[in-house]
């Protein structure tokens, strides 16, 4: 009977409560020794290398791991000092204590503990299985048997883990320490660049107040930012689909030319026709020189592209339709080529003009296929570094106590912070703050739209 019990055992995927409470003294005693069930009940190595991952993480955290979870709450307290010495007759510097390795290697600590955590709990359920295929008397995997499994039915996880291992190390990690960043005081102000403590939520009140300088020129540049991201995406869309719809007329000939015509800057470097931009509207580019040589403006004069705030903003918004109109004319030939050519008919049926079919049909069944296109290209135009920084460097600067010029967005103004002022706190708020709103905003914006609650309407 209870062998047969045993054999009704569901082992595909034990939790850790089913472990203490089904099974016997081997696969409960792998708790504190990893791998103990797994040599008890015939899987020798597989058991040893959980042993010895036991062994080295035990031994990691007597030698490194508990000090650097010590040092995390208060990130360092004895700061570098400068010492004469004598017999040297030179200044030597006392090793100090350095906060931003003191977070970096308690957030590693943390990580490794995680991933200890899950070996753990993945060496209990493995002596569960040995130890329940063993009472039934069904055969245990070898070694051997376990390494082929990974070739075939657990090929999901051996393909998985490498990617995973890169994301964690490259990228979660790095995103946790910049979160973290936020809520310390690493910045040249005081001198806290060497040593920093945690400050709780005081970075967030100070970018929200908008009576400080911090606090205003976040507020600006946020507003500037949402309007560069709405014309940005909303001109390219606009201009995108009027070419589209040009070309792709029946009238239309040569189409494969004209598309080539709009789509052959595609293949010139964004960043090289941005400079090229850039440089042609300066007070003595070639736009301006060409301008007063045909008397359009008055000698010695010029217009003030980059120099004035309102002519700046709508000099990268222009220049942006331009480079951006080529993709958006790609993507949306490819919506209209795939509008059911029965709809057309049943309208010219019906009677209905051009435009009538544009509103009805054209219009419609665009903003349906396309809402995360739109999504996508907005968050994307709100980090769009290279336009600002390239075209306008976020100038002009007309408040000289802010750190942001009148075209910075935040994605500039965050890098001005961190590389140029070194606010490396108020730099990770920017940073965590552009996420949540980009994050809340596309969420509500797609689960509102008919993409998502028509989905096979068309």
């Amino acid at each position: 009977m209870k062998e047969k019990a045993v054999r009704n055992v569901d082992l595909s995927d034990p939790s850790l409560s089913e472990v203490f409470r089904n099974g016997q003294s081997a696969a409960r005693l792998s708790a504190p020794v990893m791998g103990l069930g797994c040599i008890l009940h015939k899987q020798v190595i597989k058991g040893l290398l959980y042993l010895a991952i036991e062994a080295a993480y035990i031994v990691f955290m007597i030698r490194s791991g508990l000090h650097n979870l010590a040092m995390l709450p208060g990130l360092g307290s004895v700061p570098q000092e400068e010492v004469w010495n004598e017999e040297l007759q030179v200044y030597l510097y006392t090793k100090g204590d350095q906060s931003i390795l003191i977070l970096l290697y308690g957030l590693g600590t943390i990580l490794i503990t995680i991933l200890f955590f899950l070996i753990w709990r993945a060496s209990l359920r493995s002596a569960y299985r040995a130890e329940m295929l063993d009472l039934s008397g069904r055969h245990v995997p070898s070694f051997t048997e376990d390494l082929k499994s990974l070739l075939n039915e657990n090929l999901p996880f051996t393909l998985m883990t490498p990617p995973m291992f890169f994301i964690t190390v490259l990228t979660i990690l790095p995103l946790i320490f910049m979160i973290c960043m936020a809520f310390t005081n690493y910045s040249k102000i005081d001198n806290h660049l060497v040593l920093f403590d945690w400050v709780g939520l005081r970075n967030f009140a100070t970018l929200f107040d908008s009576s400080s300088v911090l606090g205003s020129t976040f507020w600006k540049v946020l507003i500037w930012t949402l309007i560069w991201a709405f014309f940005a995406t909303f001109t390219n869309y606009f201009f995108g689909m009027v070419l589209a719809i040009l070309i792709n007329r029946k009238d239309t000939k040569i189409k494969g030319f004209w598309r080539f015509c709009f789509v052959l800057s595609c293949a010139v470097p964004m960043f090289v026709s941005l400079l090229i931009m850039r440089t042609m509207l300066q007070p003595e580019g070639a736009v301006n020189v060409m301008l007063r040589n045909v008397g359009l403006i008055p000698a010695g004069s010029s217009l003030p592209f980059f120099t004035n705030a309102t002519w700046a903003r709508i000099s990268v918004i222009v220049i942006n339709i331009w480079v951006g109109v080529p993709y958006t004319l790609l993507q949306l030939t490819g919506v209209l080529q795939n509008i059911p050519a029965d709809l057309y008919e049943a309208a010219d049926v019906d009677g209905a003009s051009k435009v009538q079919q544009f509103f009805s049909i054209t219009l419609p069944y665009m903003f349906y296929v396309t809402t995360p296109y739109l999504i996508a290209t907005f968050t994307a135009n709100v980090n769009n570094f290279n336009v600002i920084y390239l075209l306008s460097g976020g100038d002009p600067v007309t408040n000289l106590a802010s750190t942001a010029g009148d075209t910075d967005l935040l994605v500039t103004w965050l890098y001005k912070l961190t590389i140029e002022n070194q606010y490396y706190n108020i730099g990770a708020v920017v940073g965590i703050l552009t996420f949540v709103i980009l994050a809340v905003g596309s969420l509500l914006t797609y689960r509102n739209s008919k993409s998502y609650k028509e989905e096979g309407g068309f």
